[in-house]
């Protein structure tokens, strides 16, 4: 096992091994406190996500009044939740790997000690407390959180909203139930407001293809130390 050495207390006194280990089991059980308050806060948001898309789709296709732009609407609210939650998993994320360093650095080594593993765990630790940093990008938290929950509940959106222009009876009130009979009166049943339906079909056809470019061709960005302060 690696030996930890004692640490100078903020007087100057170098703390006993009796002292160390129950500091470091006091931090060890903050930092976890810490992770867990950043995972409920991501659960919340995904629990929100979850509430607008019910919603939204119980009224758009309960009744052939509510207009198609309430399904756009929707997924204008879950990008926004999107771009919230990633920025708290970024937060989540810093914590979680503090707490990997405990559990893989020193509680590993007591119950199965190899010789030299990473000696220096405690100065790369203790610097993180100087100035910490964050260990990934918003743009590749975006892209987890979208590839691990939203990506679903956006496609879930995109075939309501389908669903709905390719359905007359969701339209109109009175007409028989089937689906209509050429693509163009699909895109142009899409239009919204002064916007032809033909440009909020492209728009939306961009978005979700940008959506899926970000969550699955993103290249991996988890170096350390290197994508600015963590405000605490």
């Amino acid at each position: 096992m690696a030996e930890v050495l004692p640490a100078p207390d903020p007087i100057g006194r170098t703390l006993s091994s009796g002292e160390l280990v129950t500091t470091m089991s006091h931090f060890h059980r903050a930092e976890i406190a810490r992770m867990a308050g950043w995972r409920d806060r991501l659960d919340r948001t995904s629990n929100w996500a979850i509430t607008v898309v019910a919603a939204m789709l119980s009224v758009s296709l309960s009744t052939a009044s509510a207009h198609h732009g309430v399904l756009l609407f929707a997924m204008l609210l879950v990008l926004l939740l999107l771009w919230i939650e990633a920025r708290r998993y970024r937060f989540f994320d810093f914590y979680r790997a503090r707490v990997r360093q405990f559990e893989r650095h020193y509680f590993a080594q007591v119950f199965s000690p190899q010789p030299d593993f990473a000696s220096d765990w405690l100065l790369i630790v203790g610097e993180s407390l100087r100035a910490p940093k964050f260990l990934i990008s918003q743009r590749v938290a975006l892209a987890r959180r979208l590839r691990r929950n939203y990506i679903y509940m956006l496609l879930i959106l995109l075939l309501a909203w389908i669903l709905k222009l390719s359905t007359p009876s969701l339209l109109n009130e009175g007409v028989r139930i089937g689906f209509v009979g050429s693509m163009r009166e699909a895109v142009t049943s899409a239009a919204l407001g002064p916007v032809p339906g033909a440009v909020i079909v492209v728009l939306v056809a961009v978005l979700y293809a940008g959506l899926l470019v970000a969550a699955f061709l993103t290249e991996s960005d988890d170096g350390e130390l290197s994508f600015g302060d963590v405000h605490v």
